[in-house]
């Protein structure tokens, strides 16, 4: 099997902390805007934390009518609404492509458990005669790209990836596989989640792997720094169109940037915990770059938690696969404000990567002010800058040890 079709990003899709669309998301990424605040879907005033990065004016009834969205759980109507941009973006109509050569492939960490949530309480409070009949296909961490498939008539290859917080970023990878091996010419893709509820907010904060800094959220998502204390939840999507090289330019697509590499791993070392080194975050980003010099790399869009040991693992796993050039890479967290979508984080992240290299724009890693002697490296602190993006890689870990690299680069017809 040969894989040297070329595959680009021609559409994107976001629905963010940052904004409810992709200029949004991308304008407030520049400017270096927080999108942390105390939670109000619920409240979590008896909750270690209690701040998190949630969809500010989202209408689901507005976007997608009321009996449908009510028959969605939140985190397949935030996918249904970002790959609609994403369509609409890539100016992929009907008749630009064969329904049996265009896929989705979409990832969830944790899919419904808001309805989970809701629907156990039915079943506690009123019996199970009373639990909706709609409660598994809202449920299953699948339904986001079946919904989307039907809604676009995508009958190509269609499936989810489900590996925690690298999930998205699985599915951009297997997308771009897809396209590469020949199965499909376009590919929707990215994740979805939606994971601000009462027992997901209790279960994360009973690990100890989340800030508890609620007086000042703005400030609480801090990667790379020396007083960061754990990470912020966040809520969203992120989706792009991928095509064969040769189909988008025969549509005139605009094209945003190639996709390089993609390079996945698993630590086989504990269900939380990342290897010591970052090990398997090193064999992911050396798969990633293979047939490409490690020193062509400008930016990295780093996973970049905001917990004591993610970060000074990434950090040493950097400086193991780069050696003297990681110290002149530039280096930054996008979670720093959004907060960390879990499943959907490979997916706005990569929608930033990929605006990153269109616009040769790196967006800076927030509340960046104390210093830590293990996390050593240029970390785009607190600004944006303005710097030529030719090659850029986005790293995805997840609990269980999965680990995922994406790599795109500058598009040219060459």
């Amino acid at each position: 099997m040969q894989l040297n079709r070329r595959v680009v990003v021609t559409g994107l899709g976001a629905l963010t902390p940052l904004g409810l669309s992709v200029e949004e998301y991308w304008e407030n990424l520049k400017k270096g805007v927080s999108g942390i605040a105390p939670i109000t879907y619920f409240d979590a005033s008896d909750q270690a934390t209690q701040i998190a990065g949630e969809l500010k004016g989202f209408d689901a009834v507005k976007a997608i009518g009321k009996k449908e969205s009510r028959r969605m759980d939140p985190y397949t109507q935030y996918a249904v609404v970002s790959a609609q941009m994403a369509i609409e973006d890539a100016q992929l109509s009907d008749g630009q492509f064969d329904p049996d050569r265009f896929g989705v492939v979409l990832g969830s960490g944790i899919g419904g458990i808001i309805t989970f949530e809701q629907q156990h309480s039915v079943l506690m409070e009123k019996g199970p005669r009373r639990v909706s009949p709609f409660f598994v296909p809202m449920m299953i961490a699948d339904m986001a790209a079946g919904e989307v498939s039907i809604r676009h008539h995508a009958k190509g290859p269609n499936f989810a990836t489900v590996s925690a917080c690298a999930s998205g970023a699985h599915a951009i990878g297997e997308a771009y596989r897809i396209i590469q091996r020949g199965d499909a010419e376009v590919m929707l893709t990215g994740g979805s989640e939606a994971p601000i509820s009462p027992i997901s907010i209790a279960g994360f904060s009973s690990m100890k792997a989340m800030s508890t800094r609620n007086h000042e959220p703005e400030r609480a998502s801090r990667p790379f720094d020396a007083e960061r204390d754990g990470f912020v939840p966040g809520e969203g999507a992120g989706i792009l169109i991928l095509e064969e090289l040769n189909h988008a330019l025969q549509r005139n697509a605009k094209i945003y940037a190639e996709i390089v590499g993609y390079g996945l791993s698993g630590d086989a070392y504990h269900i939380t915990s990342p290897a010591p080194g970052g090990e398997g975050a090193v064999r992911s980003m050396k798969l990633a770059l293979r047939g490409l010099d490690p020193k062509n790399v400008d930016y990295i869009n780093a996973h970049g938690t905001s917990t004591p040991y993610n970060d000074k693992n990434e950090t040493e796993a950097i400086k193991a696969v780069f050696g003297d050039h990681a110290r002149k890479l530039a280096i930054s967290s996008t979670k720093s404000m959004t907060g960390h979508l879990l499943g959907a984080s490979g997916g706005i992240e990569f929608v930033a990567t990929v605006l990153a290299v269109k616009h040769d724009i790196l967006p800076p890693t927030i509340n960046y002010e104390n210093p830590d002697p293990e996390c050593d490296l240029d970390y785009v602190p607190n600004v944006a800058r303005k710097q030529t993006v030719n090659l850029a890689i986005s790293n995805s870990f997840g609990f269980g040890g999965h680990n995922v690299t994406l790599a795109a680069q500058k598009f040219t017809n060459s």
